[in-house]
């Protein structure tokens, strides 16, 4: 956000005063210099002596700028993300008391940019004094020599006015130098700030030849595995995985055991390190993107809210206007419906920002209403009924296994759901396979999903 207000505003002011007096000050200096030239050459080259100071001077001194406007511009970067951050996580910080510690980190940040900025604005405050001293100097050798020539040669009065009154004519121009060249420093450091924001191109690039591809159809993990770039971890070992048109798929797993990952490839949010992901026989990577994550609806994990109103946040993925009655029929089949109509405005109650007026479970509720409404082939639940109690969860089930009754659908989680019927049940540890099958298949294993079904319906009665 810093980049979008802060540089994009200082290359702006390059872009426009800076080169602007740029232009007026090399075109007065270079006719004021013709001039003085054709007059008396000696004359000219004696006053415009302590230009190469100014020259160094300005050289140096923008050597300077330039490193302290790219650690000011970086710390009001981080004083900016301090304080998002803190907004943002203003009841995480009430509840653990940190309001101090935190205003301490707030202080020690802008105490660091404030130095900088006063660091900054005392080196720029350096120009203008040199400039007037350096111009101040041709003034007084102007007058020095004229006077020792008018004594030799009365004649020359006038050359001697002309040339002082060109050197006054310099004295804007050349002081505009050291804030041109400041503008520019500055405007310098800020692009190289926006180059690396509008320079990042995006990890998944489709392909130039792909086609679009029908989604309707079985789904193929093919000896997949994938390592997170950032972590190093190794998320998905050689997994192997066939969703044929119409099954229902269970993914249980302990939490890092690489479930989500699952749906990121499928979403292609990243790319396998090895092996295909295939839909009806078509790799997912010879496939427009856009096309294949418009067919799928996603719950994820980490439930996102934008903050605009309850009845927005459910019909976010569709590319037409929904009507009022396809927002509440996604609303009931998500169990949602009657808490919205409680609310002072109903559907149009602004949610704020990350949802924060609704409470976790309702959140999750709104999250998979925005999935239903868009009504695709392809369905993927990433443990999104976390937050709910298990009254509201039953029913949840019950409505998703009425609405996904005709569809694919993938549901992560490690919890058992008693009331689908899945087709085969995975489970996952440490990115491996470890146990694949139907309930009644797994039970009679007695491996961890004999074991977890057990404390379930033990703790259930």
């Amino acid at each position: 956000m810093n980049r979008m207000a802060e540089d994009v505003s200082r290359v702006r002011m390059y872009t426009g005063p800076a080169i602007m007096y740029f232009i007026n000050l090399t075109t007065l200096i270079a006719l004021c210099l013709i001039n003085m030239l054709q007059q008396d050459v000696k004359l000219t080259l004696i006053v415009i002596s302590p230009l190469p100071i100014l020259a160094l001077t300005i050289y140096f001194l923008n050597i300077n700028i330039h490193k302290r406007s790219t650690r000011v511009q970086a710390l009001l970067s981080d004083l900016t993300t301090n304080a998002q951050e803190s907004f943002s996580g203003i009841r995480v910080i009430k509840s653990y008391v940190q309001e101090k510690a935190i205003l301490g980190f707030f202080r020690k940040s802008s105490e660091e940019y404030r130095k900088n900025a006063v660091g900054l604005a005392k080196m720029e405050a350096v120009y203008f004094p040199s400039m007037n001293l350096i111009i101040g100097l041709s003034t007084l050798i102007t007058v020095l020599i004229g006077c020792q020539i008018v004594l030799h040669d009365t004649t020359k009065v006038g050359l001697i006015v002309e040339f002082v009154i060109y050197i006054l004519l310099l004295i804007f121009p050349v002081s505009a130098i050291g804030w041109v060249a400041s503008m520019t420093q500055r405007a310098a450091a800020s692009q190289k700030r926006l180059n690396e924001f509008l320079q990042q191109e995006p990890a998944i690039q489709d392909k130039p030849a792909t086609k679009p591809a029908d989604l309707d159809g079985d789904i193929l993990f093919e000896h997949v595995s994938f390592t997170y770039p950032n972590t190093g971890i190794k998320a998905i070992k050689d997994f192997n995985l066939r969703v044929k048109k119409g099954e229902k798929i269970l993914i249980l797993g302990k939490t890092g055991s690489g479930k989500s990952t699952v749906a990121h490839l499928l979403l292609r949010s990243f790319d396998p390190d090895k092996g295909n992901v295939y839909v009806k026989g078509v790799n997912i990577k010879d496939m427009p993107f856009n096309q294949l994550r418009h067919n799928i609806s996603y719950v994820p994990q980490d439930v996102f809210l934008f903050s605009d109103s309850i009845a927005n946040n459910i019909s976010f993925g569709l590319s037409e206007k929904a009507s009022q009655q396809r927002i509440e029929d996604a609303a009931r089949s998500a169990s949602i419906h009657n808490e919205i109509l409680e609310l002072q405005n109903g559907y149009e109650t602004m949610v704020g920002e990350r949802g924060v007026m609704l409470s976790g479970g309702q959140k999750q509720r709104v999250s998979i209403a925005r999935a239903l409404i868009k009504n695709p082939e392809l369905m993927v639940f990433d443990d999104c009924l976390s937050a709910v109690d298990a009254k509201t969860e039953n029913e949840i089930i019950t409505h998703l296994n009425k609405f996904l009754s005709d569809k694919t659908a993938i549901i992560i989680t490690h919890r058992i759901f008693t009331v689908f019927s899945f087709d085969q049940i995975i489970i996952i540890e440490d990115g491996e396979i470890t146990e694949r099958g139907t309930h009644e298949s797994l039970m009679k294993q007695g491996g961890y999903y004999a074991e977890l079904y057990r404390k379930q319906v033990t703790e259930a009665q």
